[in-house]
């Protein structure tokens, strides 16, 4: 396609030589400062998200209240479109807030307006696998074990904390690399609120001008394999974390035999439950 070609060169050619020219990569529109951007966002999204889908998953999978309503809306949210629902939040709460301010580089003056409905679409994106991953997890426990722990004499706090959590710990870790890969991938429609970074601003930018030889295709392309490159980077950094942090006897992989001993230890504390 003579869209796709410039000066006789293919596409293919134009990305790697918009990845050699070092102009490209640095600066205030530079590759590596969309990329900051991209994780900055990124990590802000996760933690909010963990926040709130984390706790609230484990209360409802220790109480068994609210399952139907809390983890059917979670499951209907993932039906909704990301770029819809942030056009939508642009035009309804961008002109109520009045922020002039930045926050550095990452966020710049004016920009505040139209980041928050940008936080507020990707939280939604990344709760529903975290909340759900969260009470799934917590429901698999035996009840057994729950009930070994409350006969110790431990709080229900002291339940969900030392108990329920690590053992739904795979699954939320799972829910986790979910949500992370999802929020990546998603936030590239960020760049489509004004003054707002990261990778999908070199897709956005460039698609209206595809022949610009570096800001155009080829600055998408390369926006485009930033963001595979990066969800893949975050996805082996989490399951890296998910090794350390996960008991091998209570990993997604261990057999009920491997698990079995933490129920009798729980259940030689109180014999009577048991019974």
């Amino acid at each position: 396609m003579k869209l796709a070609a410039d000066n006789g060169l293919p596409g293919l050619h134009r990305v790697v030589i918009w990845f050699n020219d070092p102009g490209n990569w640095w600066g205030p529109a530079g590759l590596l400062t969309h990329v900051r951007e991209h994780i900055i966002y990124t990590c802000i999204v996760v933690c909010l998200a963990v926040l709130v889908a984390v706790p609230l998953g484990l209360a409802i999978g220790h109480t068994g209240r609210g399952t139907l309503w809390v983890v059917g809306l979670a499951n209907a949210s993932r039906a909704v479109p990301a770029l819809g629902l942030l056009i939508f939040l642009i035009v309804l709460v961008s002109p109520h807030i009045h922020v002039s301010g930045g926050l550095g580089t990452t966020v710049p003056a004016g920009s505040v307006p139209y980041l928050v409905p940008v936080l507020l679409v990707l939280v939604l994106v990344a709760v529903p696998p975290l909340l759900t991953n969260s009470f799934a997890g917590v429901q698999a426990l035996d009840p057994a074990v729950r009930e070994a722990a409350a006969g110790t004499g431990m709080t229900p706090l002291q339940v969900v904390v030392k108990v329920e959590l690590p053992c739904a710990l795979p699954l939320i870790m799972s829910g986790l690399r979910s949500a992370t890969l999802q929020v990546i991938a998603t936030l590239t429609v960020a760049a489509y609120a004004p003054l707002v970074g990261g990778l999908g601003r070199l897709i956005v930018d460039g698609h209206q001008n595809l022949g610009d030889p570096r800001y155009g295709y080829p600055a998408m392309v390369a926006a485009g394999l930033s963001v595979a490159v990066l969800a893949l980077a975050a996805d082996l950094l989490l399951s890296a974390a998910q090794r350390l942090l996960v008991s091998p006897g209570i990993g997604l992989s261990a057999t009920p035999q491997r698990r079995a001993p933490l129920s009798r230890r729980l259940l030689t504390r109180n014999p009577r439950s048991a019974s």
